[in-house]
């Protein structure tokens, strides 16, 4: 490192690229996981320019040299802000860039930091050194004795131009139809989009005028802050009018955009504005300079454009299902009942809908037939459950874990440090998880019992069993969790129920974006039918129920079909659903006369315990896993609640079962009374004794 620095001294800063190029490359550990590597190596670094002038001379020259050169403005307004591409030509593009990279082009400041951090996993170790060690090594370079001026104002013109582009973009994404759809006060007011524009115009020539013309005193930035400002309050109001009317994709994308542009101008305002705080300034481009590697390192990743999209569509969905997740959860011991008896309503029902399935199968349609037939019987006979208000128990994952993922969003501050309530999440999960007990434990105490009156009465009136002997062996072997694939069945399902969980968000989302409600409401032949008083009920219904309706439709289509979607493309791929299983059970039983071995009958019921848990764990764990991706979360935040929960069971295993007694409140007189002073008692009664 000293000699690269030695040299560094000796070239002309014009020719000194490749020394600079080295000199990160002896910053760079073996690899990018080892911290303490990284750190001291900028350590070691920082010694050396502190204890040598001329180094840090040097290096201060090659720096300046590559910022005042280059042409800095596209690493400013493109490097790390969403463009507006659409997904597939941003895929398109990705992949055209990785299998051709692009020509790098020697005066763009934006491919100079590419080739000097040019390992795709560069910004990890950047970012595991910590911010203080960096600040050193600013204060190393004492950016305080340079007197090379000319490149430090040919660097604040770039910025300042590049200031302007982003200002005329940030006025054109906050006049975008579905903003202004949002903001019904810009149409009669002046917008903050379009003022900041015209204010950092103005401010920006003030600002050239000033270089040239050094009497003139330097504006200040504070009126184009102010109007940021602006911006991202009517941002606000956009995202609580979202939550009311809906929001799509491209109002998501947005957002996102108008937030990362105004981050990026205050970078650079505060870059450009020499009244500036030290501390400040250095935090932001310190901030900055991580997400301009990280953004370079990752610009061919096509994997970023799925997570980045991903991230998008979950945004749009989770908040309208996190809402939904509300009435899954049992607060109480009278909601608990409510959900018991609500998921024995479902167990009825499914012990038919199982009986319809074993005699559609025994007809022999044509496969496609026989598809349709099985998912009309499962998406008919959902939909009915939701419209009884009965409960399917693995519906409910979908639907909680995207309430557990916007608690854990829900952060607070302790010493300028975000912290988790973690007390609050572990309760919520408790509530979850014992009103999932109750909830499968409805629909299988009362889907077995039901499947096997129906085959006994079936047997009494006929003199046969609804299946024969043959299938009930069948049904049983599809049971086994050793002999058969019903795990893996039962996963497939959990997939299922995943994806009805997001199409169930996504049509409640679109519901409302869309104003399907009103629009049924208006329309002229339906109240001319049925009335205008039906006409509004049912809009009313369509705006509650849409989604949930759509959801249960295309789950049950899902579940019909697959089995058939194997047979046609030879593949062992089928479903398993815990409250069909214990159905299939019933009628296996009738089937065979009760005949069933000891050991046939435990590793049966051993399955549909294993198929539920499957069924449970899939579906809650996708559906976890996306809610947490739109709030840019991880698992990670998620493993401190595990000992909290071990904790909770350990010192009340009850919980998980039965929500606690709740506490009578006390009577009026009782509160008023004031507190008793045990210390003050206890001598009174020591007085009395004596």
């Amino acid at each position: 490192m000293q000699a690269i620095l030695a040299k560094l001294k000796q070239i002309a800063p014009d020719g000194a690229f490749e020394l600079l190029a080295q000199l990160v490359a002896e910053l760079r550990p073996r690899k990018a996981a080892d911290q303490r590597a990284a750190i001291n190596n900028v350590q070691a670094l920082c010694y050396l320019l502190e204890q040598h002038p001329d180094y840090r001379a040097a290096l201060r020259a090659t720096l300046l040299h590559l910022l005042a050169g280059s042409w800095q403005v596209p690493l400013y307004t493109e490097t790390g802000l969403l463009s507006n591409e659409t997904f597939f030509s941003t895929l398109r593009n990705r992949i055209g860039m990785r299998l051709l990279p692009p020509v790098r082009n020697p005066a763009s400041l934006k491919d100079r930091l590419a080739e000097l951090f040019s390992r795709s996993d560069d910004y990890e170790w950047l970012e595991g050194v910590p911010r203080e060690q960096w600040f050193d090594l600013g204060r190393a370079l004492h950016f305080e004795e340079e007197t090379d001026n000319d490149s430090i104002e040919r660097t604040r013109l770039q910025m300042l131009e590049a200031i302007q582009i982003l200002s005329a973009r940030l006025a054109a994404i906050g006049l975008e139809p579905e903003i202004v759809h949002n903001l019904p006060d810009v149409r009669r007011f002046e917008s903050p989009f379009v003022h900041q524009n015209v204010e950092t115009q103005a401010y920006i020539e003030r600002y050239r005028a000033a270089l040239v013309d050094k009497t003139l005193p330097q504006d200040d930035d504070a009126q184009i802050l102010v109007l940021l400002d602006q911006c991202e309050a009517q941002i606000a109001k956009v995202r609580k009018s979202a939550a009311r009317q809906g929001v799509s994709v491209s109002l998501t994308y947005h957002l996102v955009r108008v937030r990362q542009h105004i981050e990026r101008i205050r970078m650079l305002l505060d870059l450009v504005d020499p009244d500036t705080d030290r501390d400040q300034r250095a935090e932001r481009l310190l901030a900055t300079m991580m997400g301009l590697v990280r953004a370079e390192n990752r610009r061919h990743s096509i994997r970023d454009v799925f997570s980045e999209n991903t991230e998008l569509l979950a945004l749009q969905v989770t908040d309208h299902a996190s809402r939904t997740g509300e009435h899954y959860i049992a607060e109480n011991r009278r909601e608990w009942m409510e959900m018991l008896k609500s998921a024995a309503g479902a167990g009825f029902i499914v012990g038919f809908m199982a009986l319809l399935k074993l005699l559609t199968s025994k007809m022999h349609l044509p496969l496609l037939v026989e598809a349709l037939a099985f998912g009309l019987n499962y998406a008919l006979g959902f939909m009915l459950i939701h419209v009884l208000h009965f409960t399917i128990a693995t519906k409910q994952p979908a639907m909680t874990a995207a309430k557990i993922a916007a608690s854990i969003h829900q952060q607070t501050t302790k010493g300028g440090k975000k912290q988790l309530d973690l007390d609050e999440l572990a309760a919520l999960i408790v509530k979850v998880l014992r009103t999932q007990f109750v909830a499968i434990f409805g629909n299988v105490i009362v889907a077995m019992p039901v499947a096997l009156g129906i085959a006994w009465l079936w047997l009494y009136t006929s003199g046969s069993a609804p299946v024969d002997a043959a299938k009930g062996q069948v049904l049983l072997h599809d049971l086994s969790p050793i002999a058969s694939l019903a795990l893996f069945h039962a996963g497939i399902a959990g997939v299922c129920l995943f994806l009805a969980g997001l199409i169930s968000g996504y049509y409640d989302n679109k519901a409302i974006y869309n104003q399907i409600p009103q629009r049924i409401a208006a329309l002229p032949w339906l109240n001319r039918i049925v009335g205008e008083n039906r006409t509004r009920r049912i809009a009313g219904y369509i705006e509650h129920n849409l989604g949930a309706l759509a959801g249960n439709f295309y789950f049950g289509m899902m579940l019909g079909t697959i089995g058939t979607i194997g047979v046609l493309l030879g593949l062992p791929v089928d479903i398993r659903h815990i409250t069909f299983a214990s159905a299939n059970l019933a009628y296996a039983a009738v089937a065979l006369d009760f005949q069933l071995p000891l050991r046939v009958l435990l590793i049966s019921l051993l399955g549909i315990g294993l198929i539920g848990l499957t069924n449970l764990a899939v579906s809650f764990g996708l559906a976890l896993w996306v809610a947490l991706r739109s709030r840019k979360l991880n698992f990670r935040a998620t493993r401190p609640l595990l000992g909290r929960i071990l904790r909770h069971f350990i010192a009340r295993p009850g919980d998980f079962l039965l929500p606690p007694r709740e506490q009578p409140a006390l009577p009026a007189a009782a509160r008023a009374q004031p507190d008793i002073d045990l210390a003050e008692t206890a001598r009174d009664w020591i007085r009395l004794r004596r």
